[in-house]
């Protein structure tokens, strides 16, 4: 807690009037967009198996709270301390049997799965509860976007400021929990192809900008985020390995290319097909 306390103090140092010209004029909105930065970098260390950046990277995410901890106990708002009280509270709230109860109860959540559940069970009651107000995932933000009038609607609170392919993730789900859902996988596949087959159908009728195309590559996109989720699989973590897959083969078949005395650029669709394949084999 010595360090905390110190880093604390360099944040308020920073932010005084003889502290940092650029720490002092940033606002919420300026250093929301590095937050989110610093939570990618986490998880990219955390992807790399690389446990010293992984170390500094949550240092430098950690630092983003504080930051914003300070502007708002700048503007009388909360401080550093009612954060960890939040979260502290939230915490025993949501894991009742933990700490209110005991492991070996009937009722405690006997899995991983269920624990979530039960999770996802008392976000929705407080959620309720709070009626119009601000439930704890930004319904803030939902107000003029969809939200019910009590703000108690099944979709409420998931933050507009998400990923995209982690908000229809969280749409999703959000809807399966009050029984919008395909019941079978299959299902959910057969809906990705219809979508898909709406697209090839807008772009034989429209230009590549209609707004048509545009509308029905959401959907499928949005169907697919659907079925990864039916299939327990984080969309947004299988489109980041899949890019990387696709860095990787590309790097390799421009080393080919140079190795052989050849400008990849240059070459064929057939030529650089070939090469994709033979990467592809040596992996």
């Amino acid at each position: 807690m010595t360090r905390l306390r110190e880093l604390l103090a360099i944040m308020e140092r920073l932010r005084g009037a003889d502290g940092c010209p650029w720490d002092r004029v940033q606002t919420f909105a300026s250093i929301a967009p590095y937050t989110i930065e610093e939570a990618y970098e986490v998880a990219d260390a955390i992807e790399r198996g690389d446990m010293a950046h992984l170390k500094d990277e949550l240092g430098d995410l950690l630092f983003q709270v504080v930051f914003h901890a300070q502007m708002a106990r700048e503007a009388g708002h909360f401080d550093f301390d009612a954060v960890a009280a939040a979260i502290c509270d939230k915490l025993v709230r949501r894991h009742p049997y933990v700490f209110n109860g005991h492991a070996d109860d009937p009722a405690a959540p006997a899995s991983p799965g269920a624990q979530l559940a039960s999770w996802e069970d008392i976000k929705a009651r407080e959620r309720a509860a709070a009626g119009s107000g601000a439930p704890d995932e930004g319904s803030a933000l939902a107000a003029g976007h969809g939200a019910t009038a009590a703000g108690t609607g099944a979709l409420d609170g998931v933050p507009l400021a998400l990923p995209a392919l982690m908000r229809a993730f969280k749409l999703s789900k959000r809807a399966a929990r009050v029984g919008f859902d395909f019941e079978r996988a299959a299902d959910t596949a057969d809906k990705v192809a219809e979508e898909l087959a709406e697209v090839r159908e807008a772009a034989d009728s429209a230009s590549a900008a209609s707004p048509e195309i545009f509308e029905e590559i959401g959907d499928l996109l949005f169907a697919a985020v659907n079925l990864a989720r039916k299939l327990d699989v984080d969309a947004e973590a299988a489109l980041r390995a899949a890019n990387r897959k696709f860095e990787r083969r590309f790097h390799g078949m421009e080393r080919l290319a140079a190795q052989r005395g050849q400008k990849f650029e240059s070459l064929s669709l057939a030529a650089q097909e070939a090469l994709w394949q033979e990467v592809k084999r040596g992996e």
